[in-house]
C-alpha cells in the first residue's frame, strides 16, 4: 500500500503518532487510507450539501474496510462570480484544484481517492488530479437541483438572468422580477438544467469514472447519499482489483463521453474540458476530434437550455445511462471498456431503459441527426469556435450582419441593455479568451440579456471567451486564436460583415484576405489586464482554448 510510506516499520513512529494526534486508532492506521476530497462550502449552491455527501462516502469505505480521511477543496460558483471580475478566476481555478489534490494525496500518500464534487470547474478538476495521480480512485457529485416553480411554470436561475433583460425593457417590473428571484433556486444542488456542472456531472458517468446515476440524480434525494455510500465502497474494491484511472480512462472511453455530450446536448464548456482531460492521460484528441463526434452523433436530448427538461426529468427518463443504452443500439459506443463499478459498460447497461420517450428520443427518431455541439472554422477562427447548436433557433442557423465591436463584456453588457443593439447585429467580445481576459469570463450576462430582451432570434454573440452552460441563442465562444494573440478576432472593426452558417461548420470575416493581412501588420498585443497574482502566473502561463485552456508544459533542460 502507498500508505506504508507514513505508518510501516519502527521508522514511521512519528508519522503513526500524528495519525493518532487525529484520534485514528491502530486498527485504522493498518487499513487502506483513502482520501475524500470534499470540496463543500458555504457559498455554492451545488456544494451546500456535500458534507453530507461526503460522511456518506466515508461510511461505505468504513463498511468495505478502508479508513477514510477528509480533506478539502477550493471551489467557484460561476453564477454568484458573473459579469464581475470574479469570473476571471472561474476556468483559472480549475488548474488549482488540479494541483492542490495531487499535492495532497502525494504528501499523504493515499491508497485511493474519493472525489466529492458539484459544480462548473469543480469536478474537471478533480478529474485532472485524478488521472495524474492514477491510484483507484471515483468521483461522486452532489447532484443537480430541483427546478423552482411559480405558479404553474417551471424554472431555473437562467429565467432570472434573461428577466434582466425584460426589466430593462420595460415588459417585467420590478416586483415581477424579485418574484422570480425567490423562486427560480429553490434549494440545494448544481443548477436545474445542462448547464456545465450537471454536464460535467453526467460525462463522468460516461467516461466510466462515476457510478450510473452520478449526473442525474437530485441532490435533495436520498438516492444521492446512498450512491455516494455506494461509492465509498466502490472505491475499495478498485483497491482491492487495482483498477486505476488508466485503466478506465483513454482514447475509447473518452470517445464514448463525446457521444454522450452530443447525444445530451450539454455545455459548450465540455470542449475545454474534455481536451484538458485528454492532455493530461496523454491522449490525441483535438477539435477534429470533437467534430467527428458531433458528425456521428443525433442529439437525443434537449434539456435546458435547449429544451423544456430539466435533469430531474432526464433522471426519471432513466438517465445517462438509458442515453447510452440507446446509442449502443446504433453501435456508437466502445462498450468493451472498464468502469468503476469493476464491470464492463456493456454489463453496466444491460439493466438501463428509457421510461419516456419525450426526454430521451429513440435513436431512430432524433431531435436532429447530428450533435448539440458544432466546431466552426474559417477566416475568423483558423483554429476553431464552438457554438451550442441544440440551443440555437432554426432562425439563427446562419446569419450575416454587421460586427458591433466590444473590447470588454462589461462595455457590451451594458450597450445591449442600453438598447444600442439592433435586430441583424453580431456582438463581438473581445480580449476574453483565456489570455486576453484573463481567463476566458462566460457571457451569460449578454446571451441572456439579449434573450431577455426579445433580440434571440435577431442578435448574435461571438466571443473568444466562453459562454455558460445555460446561454441560449446563436452564442459562437472559443474563438482561437484569441484577440490577445493577434487572431482575427482582433482585427474586425466596427461595421464589418461577419457571416456564420452552422450546419456548415463556417465562420467568416467578410474582408479580402489582402485587407487582412494588411490589419495583422499593425496589431500591437495588449498590456495585461492582471498584473500580479495567481492571474498574472496563470495569463502568462495559460494556452488557447482550441487546447483545453491548460497550462503550458514543463519543458526538460
Amino acid at each position: 500500500m502507498k500508505s506504508d510510506l507514513i505508518k510501516k516499520g519502527p521508522e514511521k513512529a512519528p508519522h503513526r503518532s500524528l495519525l493518532k494526534a487525529i484520534g485514528l486508532t491502530d486498527e485504522e492506521i493498518k487499513r487502506p487510507m483513502v482520501g475524500v476530497i470534499n470540496a463543500a462550502n458555504e457559498i455554492i449552491p451545488g456544494h451546500i450539501n456535500l458534507d453530507r455527501v461526503a460522511a456518506a462516502v466515508k461510511a461505505g469505505v468504513r463498511m468495505a474496510g478502508g479508513t477514510p480521511i477528509e480533506f478539502p477543496s477550493i471551489g467557484i460558483c460561476d453564477g454568484i462570480s458573473m459579469n464581475h471580475i470574479g469570473m476571471k478566476y472561474s476556468l483559472a481555478s480549475r488548474e488549482l484544484i488540479a494541483d492542490s489534490v495531487e499535492v495532497m494525496a502525494i504528501a499523504h500518500a493515499f491508497d485511493a481517492l474519493v472525489a466529492v464534487t458539484g459544480c462548473d470547474k469543480i469536478t474537471p478538476g478533480m478529474l485532472m488530479a485524478l488521472i495524474r495521480l492514477d491510484i483507484p480512485a471515483i468521483i461522486v457529485n452532489g447532484g443537480p437541483m430541483l427546478p423552482g416553480r411559480l405558479r404553474d411554470k417551471s424554472l431555473d436561475l437562467i429565467d432570472v438572468f434573461e428577466a434582466v433583460g425584460k426589466f430593462k425593457t420595460g415588459s417585467l417590473d420590478e416586483a415581477g422580477l424579485i418574484e422570480l428571484e425567490n423562486a427560480a433556486c429553490p434549494g440545494c444542488g448544481s443548477c436545474a438544467g445542462m448547464f456545465t456542472a450537471n454536464s460535467m456531472g453526467c460525462l463522468c458517468e460516461a467516461l466510466g469514472i462515476a457510478l450510473p446515476g452520478n449526473g442525474t440524480i437530485p441532490a435533495v434525494h436520498s438516492d444521492r447519499l446512498r450512491l455516494a455510500t455506494e461509492s465509498g465502497m466502490a472505491v475499495m474494491h478498485l483497491l482491492k482489483k487495482n483498477i486505476k484511472p488508466s485503466d478506465i480512462i483513454n482514447s475509447k472511453s473518452l470517445e464514448n463521453a463525446l457521444t454522450v455530450d452530443m447525444a445530451l446536448g450539454c455545455s459548450t464548456n465540455t470542449v475545454l474540458h474534455a481536451l484538458a482531460i485528454a492532455a493530461e492521460a496523454g491522449l490525441k484528441v483535438d477539435l477534429n476530434t470533437v467534430d467527428a463526434a458531433s458528425s456521428k452523433t443525433p442529439n437525443l436530448c434537449r434539456i435546458r437550455p435547449g429544451g423544456v427538461h430539466y435533469l430531474s426529468d432526464l433522471h426519471e427518463a432513466g438517465g445517462v445511462h438509458a442515453v447510452m443504452k440507446e446509442l449502443s443500439k446504433a453501435n456508437l459506443l466502445n462498450t468493451g471498456v472498464m468502469t468503476v463499478t469493476g464491470k464492463k459498460l456493456s454489463e453496466n447497461l444491460k439493466t438501463a431503459q428509457v421510461k419516456d420517450y419525450e426526454v430521451i428520443r429513440p435513436i431512430g427518431k432524433p431531435h436532429t441527426k447530428t450533435g448539440g455541439l458544432t466546431v466552426l472554422w474559417g477566416n475568423l477562427a483558423p483554429d476553431g469556435a464552438v457554438v451550442k447548436s441544440s440551443a440555437v433557433a432554426p432562425a439563427m442557423y446562419k446569419h450575416s450582419g454587421p460586427a458591433r465591436v466590444f473590447d470588454s463584456e462589461e462595455v457590451a453588457y451594458k450597450a445591449i441593455l442600453g438598447g444600442k443593439i439592433k435586430p441583424g447585429d453580431v456582438v463581438v467580445i473581445r480580449y476574453e479568451g483565456p489570455r486576453g481576459g484573463p481567463g476566458m469570463r462566460e457571457m451569460l450576462s449578454p446571451t441572456s440579456a439579449v434573450i431577455g430582451m426579445g433580440l434571440g432570434e435577431k442578435v448574435s454573440l461571438i466571443t473568444d471567451g466562453r459562454f455558460s452552460g445555460g446561454t441560449r441563442g446563436a452564442a459562437i465562444g472559443h474563438i482561437s486564436p484569441e484577440a490577445a494573440a493577434g487572431g482575427p478576432i482582433a482585427l474586425i472593426r466596427e461595421g464589418d460583415t461577419v457571416s456564420f452558417d452552422i450546419p456548415k461548420k463556417r465562420i467568416s470575416l467578410e474582408i479580402s484576405d489582402a485587407e487582412l493581412k494588411k490589419r495583422a501588420a499593425t496589431f500591437k498585443p495588449p498590456k495585461l489586464k492582471i498584473t500580479t497574482g495567481y492571474m498574472r502566473r496563470y495569463a502568462e502561463a495559460v494556452q488557447s482554448s482550441n487546447l483545453g485552456a491548460v497550462l503550458k508544459p514543463v519543458t526538460e533542460d
